[in-house]
């Protein structure tokens, strides 16, 4: 997955860039569970959750807020989620193995406000959308490593989160593949970077680095966004951050930080 010169593809095609292997991978959950009961991997670890939900918290988000979770596999975060209190949850992926496998654990867990949908995010339905909150655990990484023009889904995927999400929205993204600086340019349209989320460092010939990268990126308002005609229809959120979002082009120190999140 080495940088390439002149403008052509960051990483190497891969299968885990495709549909087949992901059908196959959780069917092999599926069985799993099926037979012993295993949940199967959480998808960086258990920790990302916690990080996920405590940005939440922290940010005072109504529980009834519409949360999306893009490619959701076997839907252990809406669990967590849902368990935490939040009661508008709705799941996606484009692998219907996955949506069983997710189908079965929600069931199981007894979480019946949690909704499944097999469905491909780079193609989303006139139903996706008005959400409040997106999150991405991956699901971006796997996109990019797709060996059928990577590139030209990368953006469809920027004009996705557009669709689905409501201006002043948030997206949080964790990733293993993108460092903050390119994430920031592959979401440059359209969307600033609020907040970027402390992630596990390491050490590695004198110098220290993050093994992923997690970043919280609001939604602007009122701005044309180029990649795609948006809805006419759109309303903003009706609750700030707690913090003065940064921009791309500098990244500035709040000097004061308004009212958080509110539930009116």
């Amino acid at each position: 997955m080495a940088a390439r010169a002149g403008g052509e593809e960051r990483f190497s095609p891969s299968v885990l860039g495709t549909r087949e292997h992901w059908d196959a991978a959780y069917d092999r959950e599926l069985q799993t569970f099926q037979d012993i009961g295993d949940a199967g991997e959480v998808w960086f670890g258990e920790e990302s959750m916690t990080r996920i939900i405590r940005w939440l918290e922290k940010q005072k988000v109504p529980l009834d807020s519409r949360v999306l979770d893009i490619g959701t596999g076997n839907g252990v975060l809406l669990i967590e989620l849902a368990k935490y209190g939040y009661t508008n949850l709705t799941g996606i992926d484009y692998s219907p193995p996955a949506i069983q496998l997710s189908e079965k654990i929600r069931d199981k867990e007894g979480m019946s406000n949690i909704q499944l949908k097999v469905e491909d995010f780079l193609a989303p339905s006139a139903e996706l959308s008005g959400f409040e909150i997106c999150i991405d655990k991956g699901t971006f990484d796997a996109i990019s490593l797709n060996p059928d023009n990577a590139a030209a889904k990368r953006k469809q995927y920027v004009r996705s989160l557009c669709s689905v999400l409501k201006p002043e929205g948030f997206f949080l993204i964790t990733s293993c593949n993108w460092t903050k600086e390119e994430l920031l340019s592959e979401f440059r349209e359209g969307f600033e970077v609020l907040e970027e989320l402390p992630t596990p460092k390491f050490c590695f010939g004198g110098r220290i680095g993050n093994s992923v990268t997690a970043l919280v990126f609001q939604r602007k308002k009122g701005e044309v966004i180029h990649l795609g005609q948006m809805r006419g229809d759109e309303k903003s959120l009706n609750f700030k951050p707690d913090r003065k979002p940064q921009t791309f082009a500098r990244e500035e120190k709040a000097k004061s930080l308004p009212a958080p999140f509110s539930s009116s």
